[in-house]
């Protein structure tokens, strides 16, 4: 992360820093998954402070959701409950009574777990340090508590504590720990919210029984009986009163003062911000922060979900993560035998030895001077460097820049098995930089490109935003989060597929009759596009897209229930250079019209 940036932005925010959107598409009966976001305020004095610093420079760790749950895979009374494991106890998914759900620990013997060979697993994926759960929202703590009998130590034939052992494992290794702890919801234990509203005599319970004869004291056990913890990754604080999370916020400083707290500790306490699950942020973030994603569809281990992400995907949504700005947490669940499935960790073993080969593009690295993924790849910096991460390896032996204005000294193709290879380009007035590269791709995952600038030590490397680069060899999507909108309605939207399984999108709806967006784009090569529109609504929707030049597309398409690329048509550019792009619903249903973005690739034969 760039300190220079950061420290501009400490100034101009003054004391926090508000990133998170606040927009869901499910219905108020959703509001315990809604409440994994709120909005979230994050004091900046951790930016100022040393232990700040470990968190900025790692920027890759492992999430661990590891619990109970994991004893049923996703099964309950012999029936599969799609969507995230760890939830499949609420009355969302199998809607366990408490009393049958405490009885899962009786057969909770995970055998198999081996910390050390997870935390190798982390360190040999180029992971820097491990948040694991220490208690989810059932109220199982996986450690041994003295404060309730409802843990892994008294509760299961297991009888021994694995969170002891793994931060022992990762200690020895040299990685940073912590634990995730759900500080508000708790479902089997009184008082705790969507728990039980009596305690097992028939008296009432109230959240404060629950704070200071569970919540509380078992937060203090996490900070004291584990030695120095990097970490304590509360989550969902929801409608918790302001004075529970000071006080606990205040005991964790005190008793771990080197512990990094996430926002969804509340109130604006933390010391960097979590963005939504499974959400990798399309445009760049100032200051500190981190997003979770899962290597499959569930956070906690379910039978069928072998959906787990290929090392270029990992690979791409953490230089993403970084390139944004911020450092990214990927999570896998071992299963009831407490082992990681094979296939993710076979996954994340490719994913470090790719991490092995080029560790500059991503750990201490700044973010890009572009605010937007590019349609090849991504973009990270070091001081005077840019670490060009290609993924999609151009076939015509042209890789294009857009709108870079600092000068550039060379260009290499990094082959840390190989002599690398110094490439030509040309740094045209237009802004575009050209780089004449080899037909095939240097890395099967993902190509770096090593380029030197200018710049003095202290400067940044200015790239020009104002304007979307559109591509004479590949296709350009152009989200709505880049255009300026009228008469319409911009906002990121946030929905469940499976239960649990977030999508995210920025979008463009409410359409009034003349409502409109346009983008500003900077066209490399003039010629024909075509070009495609990503939306959803009812019916059949008519759209109009207009070029600066005059020239017109407008057509009829189907609309369904998910966002999907329809072809429009052909556009013209007749001329190279800055142009604007401006799209509208011309007939259709107006208030489920939704318009995500729209495409434009290149005829070239």
């Amino acid at each position: 992360m760039n300190f220079k940036k950061i420290n501009k932005f400490i100034l101009l925010a003054a004391s926090v820093v508000c990133i998170s959107n606040t927009t869901f598409s499910q219905e108020k009966k959703d509001k315990g998954m809604e409440e994994m976001w709120g909005e979230t305020k994050v004091s900046v004095d951790a930016l100022k402070s040393g232990k700040a610093k470990f968190f900025d420079e790692s920027n890759f760790g492992m999430f661990i959701h590891w619990g109970l749950f994991s004893n049923l895979g996703g099964v309950w009374d012999n029936k599969t409950y799609y969507g995230i494991g760890e939830w499949i106890m609420n009355p969302r998914m199998a809607g366990i009574p408490v009393k049958d759900y405490k009885q899962i620990a009786n057969d909770f013997n995970p055998t198999g777990f081996d910390a050390k060979k997870i935390a190798q697993l982390a360190k040999d994926a180029g992971m820097k340090y491990i948040v694991i759960t220490s208690k989810h929202h059932e109220g199982f703590a996986m450690f041994d508590s003295k404060v309730s009998d409802f843990n892994i130590v008294d509760a299961t034939p297991f009888g021994r504590d694995p969170m002891h052992e793994l931060a022992d494992a990762c200690h020895e290794l040299g990685l940073g720990f912590g634990f995730y702890y759900s500080h508000n919801q708790d479902w089997t234990a009184p008082g705790g919210t969507r728990g039980p509203k009596t305690d097992e005599d028939g008296n009432e319970a109230t959240f404060k029984d629950y704070f200071y004869n569970k919540c509380k004291p078992q937060v203090k056990e996490i900070c004291t009986n584990y030695g120095d913890i990097d970490f304590v990754w509360f989550d969902t604080p929801g409608d918790m009163e302001e004075k529970y999370v000071v006080e606990l916020a205040a005991m964790v400083r005190e008793l771990q003062p080197k512990a990094m707290m996430c926002s969804r500790v509340g109130y604006g306490l933390g010391d960097y911000a979590s963005v939504g699950d499974m959400e990798v942020p399309t445009k760049r973030i100032e200051g500190l922060w981190e997003t979770c994603d899962t290597n499959n569809d569930s956070w906690s281990y379910a039978w069928y979900d072998n959906n787990f992400k290929s090392p270029k995907v990992i690979l791409g949504r953490l230089v993403e993560t970084v390139a944004r700005g911020g450092s990214y947490l990927f999570n896998v669940g071992p299963n009831e035998l407490g082992i990681v499935p094979e296939i993710g960790a076979e996954f994340l073993r490719e994913t470090g030895t790719w991490l092995k080969r080029y560790p500059q593009v991503v750990y201490a690295a700044g973010a890009s001077p572009w605010d937007y993924k590019l349609p090849w790849g991504d973009v990270t910096t070091k001081g005077n460097t840019m670490y060009l991460a290609v993924s999609e390896w151009p076939t015509d032996g042209k890789l294009y820049l857009p709108g870079l204005k600092t000068k550039i000294k060379s260009a290499k193709i990094l082959n840390p098995e190989a002599k690398d290879q110094k490439i030509e380009f040309n740094q045209g007035k237009d802004n575009w930089v050209t780089f004449n590269v080899p037909f095939k791709a240097p890395d099967h995952l993902i190509s770096i490109i090593e380029v030197e600038t200018n710049i003095i030590n202290g400067d940044e490397i200015i790239a020009e935003d104002t304007a979307l680069g559109i591509y004479p060899n590949t296709e350009t999507e152009l989200i709505t989060e880049f255009g300026t909108v009228s008469n319409a309605t911009q906002e990121n939207k946030r929905w469940m597929e499976k239960f649990g399984e977030w999508k995210h999108a920025n979008q463009v709806g409410n359409w009034e009759e003349n409502g409109q967006i346009t983008w500003t784009i900077d066209v490399k090569e003039a010629g024909y596009y075509y070009l495609d529109l990503a939306y959803k609504g009812t019916n059949r929707l008519v759209w109009k897209t207009t070029t600066g030049e005059g020239i017109m597309v407008q057509n009829q398409q189907a609309a369904t229930e998910k966002y999907v690329f329809y072809n429009m048509g052909i556009l013209e550019f007749k001329t190279p250079g800055k142009h604007t792009l401006t799209t509208t619903l011309v007939e259709g249903d107006r208030d489920t019209a939704s318009l995500k973005s729209i495409a434009l690739r290149p005829i070239n034969d």
